[in-house]
């Protein structure tokens, strides 16, 4: 079974995906609904090693439709899902969350908030 996720920062990387989900991933443009985007220092080196950056964007709800996200949903299977939690850092967890083309996709959010 497949699931879709959204991606706005580094797992629309080739080289994140590669690492992570061991291929590259093909998929569509798309905006998250009711959110704001800001940036956090990641302290995790493998990840920093990964990405090759020590900040990555991480996103708060809103709740204001006006507020969109950019980035791009992609389809994975459950076990590319699971290696993606595995990837995200302790900052940032897994939500269902609506997307501009009517769907609603896994998103990585500020676990903080």
């Amino acid at each position: 079974m497949t699931q879709l996720l959204f991606s706005y920062g580094t797992l629309q990387q080739r080289d994140v995906q590669l690492a992570t989900f061991g291929r590259e991933l093909r998929g569509t443009a798309d905006q998250l609904v009711g959110f704001h985007s800001s940036m956090v220092k990641i302290e995790d080196p493998d990840v920093v090693k990964t990405s090759g950056k020590s900040h990555h964007p991480i996103v708060k709800q809103t709740g204001i439709a006006e507020h969109l996200v950019a980035g791009t949903v992609f389809e994975v299977t459950n076990d590319e899902l699971a290696h993606a939690d595995r990837y995200e850092v302790s900052d940032y967890k897994r939500v269902s969350a609506p997307l501009s083309s009517g769907r609603m996709a896994w998103v990585y959010v500020d676990a903080r908030a």
